[in-house]
């Protein structure tokens, strides 16, 4: 079993809050330095040394889902008589499966947070599958349209308060979606799930921009800005908090990631989308200098 590891919790002193692409700097600011200021081994997960449980504890039972990267079953732990999840990876980076342990052991015991409970791995394949606690749920997709204005309220509320102590952790979970999102209508409770994209946030570090699903990318992933950070986050709640609110399955539903860069263009508007690349000195994919002719993208 893991045991939650003791973590000092800081408190946000009144960071504001933006449904922007651009960065928000007092987020930034109170959070950015987090994992600077913690011992080394905080943030490093490169070589860890994982105890595995025994497989034996555990059954499988039917698929919940799939993913790039895994494939979800109901299961049941013999140990203590209880439903759990199965999350079995598919091959990937061991680099890659460290992380998410090592994030999930930072996080265990935070509000609205899935709690991995332990890790186990197949006798003959070695292949290996995370533990995590089960909940009653429904797919959010499928929930939407029959919640209530107070409903979406609290859920928000929910994902919110799991992101601000993932935040105050240092870490961003570079997807947040509906699909990562599992709720009980009727006990009204929530679970931010699926840290495998997650990453501990360092100033300065140029991140993969390959990350999140299209339709809840943040403006800086499509314009190739490596120097993200929690905003992410925060941009990908707006995108389905607006779902949850007009009853749709996406806000921004672009064909491919320049028709999402233009959907976005569309709401925010052209000057806002010119005023942040100036800001940044970010490159502008060809199309988009295309279609805004008007525009000196050039740095003055």
């Amino acid at each position: 079993i893991i045991e939650k590891e003791e973590v000092e919790i800081m408190e946000p002193q009144n960071p504001m809050l933006k449904w922007s692409s651009e960065p928000n700097k007092a987020w930034c600011d109170h959070y950015g330095p987090v994992c600077n200021l913690r011992p080394e081994d905080y943030s490093y997960y490169g070589a860890m040394q994982i105890q595995w449980g025994d497989i034996a504890n555990y059954e499988c039972y039917h698929k919940l889902g799939r993913g790039k990267y895994s494939e979800v079953f109901l299961g049941y732990c013999k140990a203590n008589n209880s439903k759990c999840v199965v999350k079995v990876l598919k091959p990937v980076k061991a680099e890659k499966i460290y992380r998410e342990i090592k994030i999930l052991q930072t996080l265990y015991g935070g509000p609205n947070i899935v709690k991995l409970c332990d890790l186990i791995k197949e006798p003959k394949s070695k292949i290996p599958c995370f533990i995590y606690d089960y909940m009653p749920h429904t797919e959010t997709k499928v929930l939407s349209p029959s919640l209530t204005d107070s409903d979406v309220r609290l859920y928000i509320f929910k994902i919110l308060q799991a992101l601000e102590f993932s935040h105050s952790h240092g870490i961003m979970h570079r997807d947040v979606k509906p699909l990562n999102i599992v709720i009980d209508n009727e006990s009204k409770e929530l679970r931010l799930i699926d840290w495998g994209l997650a990453d501990y946030y360092v100033p300065d570090k140029e991140y993969n921009v390959r990350v999140a699903s299209r339709y809840y990318k943040g403006p800086e992933l499509l314009v190739d800005d490596k120097l993200y950070h929690y905003s992410l986050d925060i941009w990908s709640l707006g995108c389905t908090m607006a779902g949850m609110i007009y009853k749709i399955d996406t806000f921004f539903k672009g064909h491919d990631n320049f028709d999402q860069l233009i959907r976005i263009m569309r709401v925010l508007g052209e000057d806002s989308l010119h005023d942040y690349i100036h800001k940044y000195n970010l490159k502008v994919p060809k199309e988009v200098k295309k279609l805004m002719k008007g525009q000196d993208f050039e740095r003055q």
